[in-house]
């Protein structure tokens, strides 16, 4: 009798993927239809910006690794079909910004995440 096992989180392609210098890697983690829920200055937890499917995606992180500024993932938890982590990047100037995420999981992909970020000022 066998047994279907389900895809695991690589978060070995994640760390890869943040601290990488583009956003090929990262973007592999996320399903097709993913959806990304974005709260910061500009977008208030009522009115989040929100980021349908691969290509919206894609253009978001295109954007992000553009900017002279590096990327460190800090921690991660997974449990089940969710996973938490925290990324820390920095500009040349010193500006730090920090990010949290909580991610859905589907398949070992990404399918939603509610991502929170703080910029120095």
């Amino acid at each position: 009798m066998g047994t279907t096992a389900q895809s695991a989180f690589d978060t070995d392609t994640l760390r890869r993927g943040i601290e990488g210098d583009t956003a090929e890697t990262l973007l592999s983690l996320y399903a097709d239809d993913a959806e990304i829920r974005l709260v910061n200055r500009n977008a208030q937890p009522s009115n989040p910006a929100v980021l349908h499917g691969r290509d919206e995606i894609r253009e978001m992180l295109d954007d992000v690794y553009s900017r002279d500024m590096t990327h460190k993932l800090e921690q991660c938890v997974v449990q089940g079909d969710h996973a938490a982590y925290c990324e820390s990047c920095q500009y040349p100037d010193g500006t730090r910004v920090l990010s949290e995420s909580m991610i859905t999981l589907r398949d070992g992909k990404i399918s939603q995440q509610i991502m929170i970020e703080a910029w120095d000022e």
